[in-house]
């Protein structure tokens, strides 16, 4: 507490005997070692009427009150936790087995079409030369006309025409 190490306590002993001589330094050595433990007792009774007074005023039973809510509420949260991840280790496996589903119907659907239908590169190769022939039937000019919607917005075509003449307004 003091920080006095050995050389300066032999310092203190050595002028304590120089001032006091040898005949009343021992006497002056039980009165004061009698004072400190005076001293030390006073400083653990005030500890213990303080410890007392705390609780008579029930600060440790309401110290121990705080920790068992919050024991009991970091329970109930954990139980929480454990029922929320149930659910959705629940919600987990019915989620795999719709798609372990779907991916069973997928790969029937698959296989179904695949040995019912002929290569597909071959019907896609006669579809693309009958267009080209259907193409060729109606004329060079047939591939080049274009269907003309009212209600589809071309980018590509030129604005409309402004009126020479501006709409006449009218009076009420």
């Amino acid at each position: 507490m003091f920080e006095i190490s050995f050389g300066e306590l032999l310092l203190i002993g050595v002028v304590a005997l120089v001032v006091l001589g040898p005949e009343k330094l021992p006497t002056v050595a039980r009165t004061l070692g009698a004072l400190i433990g005076r001293a030390q007792r006073f400083v653990a009774s005030v500890k213990a009427d303080i410890h007392q007074q705390a609780d008579l005023t029930g600060l440790s039973s309401l110290q121990q009150e705080v920790q068992n809510a919050a024991a009991s509420f970091r329970q109930s949260i954990e139980t929480e936790m454990k029922e929320v991840e149930g659910v959705v280790q629940e919600n987990v496996a019915a989620v795999r087995a719709a798609g372990d589903e779907a991916a069973a119907v997928l790969d029937s659907a698959r296989s179904s079409v695949t040995s019912n239908s002929p290569e597909p590169d071959a019907v896609l190769g006669a579809d693309l030369f009958a267009a080209a022939r259907e193409g060729d039937a109606a004329g060079p000019g047939a591939a080049a006309a274009v269907v003309h919607d009212e209600n589809q917005l071309d980018l590509f075509d030129s604005p409309p025409v402004k009126p020479a003449t501006p709409p006449a307004e009218t009076r009420e």
